[in-house]
């Protein structure tokens, strides 16, 4: 299964790994699951950290690709197809990094890891 990490599960994932409920957690460590990381995750935790609201190990340049390598993390990118599909998304959630994290998994037909429960909202399948 193909599985998209909400932004706060990827920092759990790197930081503080027993916040992940045990079922996320048995997903994130399975070798069968296809684990996509946003483009959009990582323009949030990049804007985050230079603000000086973000603690990382690393800056994210450094840590978020080595993060992604050592889970067999795939990127998805941004395109233009994803950001239109934003525009059809009802307006239940303010925050522009989940809406597009949401456009991607309904576009991919993606699973969100998230605690989030205003992203199952938009009838994205979410864990």
């Amino acid at each position: 299964m193909r599985y998209l990490l909400d932004t706060h599960v990827f920092l759990w994932a790197v930081g503080e790994p027993e916040r992940i409920p045990h079922k996320a957690l048995s997903v994130l460590k399975d070798p069968d699951s296809q684990l996509f990381f946003s483009a959009a995750s990582g323009w949030e935790i990049a804007i985050k950290h230079g603000l000086g609201k973000l603690a990382l190990p690393d800056a994210p340049e450094v840590c978020i690709p080595k993060f992604m390598q050592i889970h067999g993390m795939v990127e998805l990118p941004v395109t233009l197809g994803y950001t239109l599909r934003v525009g059809r998304l009802p307006n239940h959630h303010k925050d522009p990094f989940d809406r597009i994290i949401i456009a991607q998994a309904l576009f991919e037909r993606m699973t969100i890891i998230t605690y989030d429960k205003q992203i199952g909202r938009y009838g994205a399948r979410t864990l």
